[in-house]
């Protein structure tokens, strides 16, 4: 008796609490932001953590940046992306602003970085990065 009676209580408290079927779905999703700058360091030394600041493009007061998107291409090249979510229940125009951000990034390698800034699409839609060699200083 008392097991039914806990099976009884956790079924209501499952029905309770169950989700609405009237659920539309998420009311966001992520986009790629346009950075305009980068702040790197002329050179790295061996085996130091570097601030990278980044200036980039918010579109509209819809549009929240997340962070970045940092990935790795080869040995030492990077790709970065700020990342930014857009609100689509709200109605929002067109308002840029710019904004700037900051990652941290650690050397472990000796041999140059390059990095890919994502700055947009050209006319074709094919993405266009603002490229940055930094070389690692011998020590």
């Amino acid at each position: 008796m008392k097991n039914k009676f806990m099976l009884l209580t956790v079924v209501i408290a499952f029905i309770c609490n169950s989700c609405s079927i009237d659920d539309d779905g998420a009311n966001f999703h992520f986009t790629a932001l346009e950075i305009i700058d980068a702040d790197v360091p002329e050179s790295f030394n061996l085996n130091e953590t570097y601030v990278i600041s980044v200036r980039y493009l918010k579109p509209d007061r819809c549009t929240y940046y997340e962070g970045f998107d940092v990935i790795k291409d080869s040995l030492t090249v990077r790709n970065v992306v700020a990342i930014g979510s857009v609100r689509t229940d709200l109605n929002c125009t067109e308002e840029i602003t710019e904004q700037t951000a900051s990652f941290n990034f650690k050397v472990i390698y000796a041999d140059p970085y390059t990095f890919k800034f994502y700055t947009g699409e050209n006319s074709d839609g094919d993405p266009e990065y603002l490229e940055v060699v930094v070389p690692v200083n011998k020590s």
